[in-house]
């Protein structure tokens, strides 16, 4: 699955976007990014307070218990303001 990130998402994680392959007992999108954060340091940083980061799958808003089986692409990024 390709995963994005945006904002400082992106600028903590070192890179826009990356192809994954989550191992099986990743299975929702609060999965994910506790997968995600144990990978590297960057990565534990860039979702040490998962609680604000917001996740799209496929182009739509999703809760952290959203399950992520069929995705084909998840976006993570910082909560939105608007102005």
């Amino acid at each position: 699955m390709r995963v994005l990130y945006f904002a400082w998402v992106r600028e903590r994680v070192g890179k826009a976007e990356e192809s994954i392959e989550p191992p099986a007992g990743v299975v929702t999108v609060g999965d994910l990014m506790s997968w995600l954060a144990a990978r590297d340091e960057q990565s534990a940083y860039a979702f040490e307070n998962a609680n604000v980061i917001r996740a799209a799958i496929d182009h739509r808003h999703v809760r952290p218990d959203a399950p992520i089986k069929g995705a084909s692409e998840i976006a993570f990024f910082p909560p939105m303001t608007g102005g």
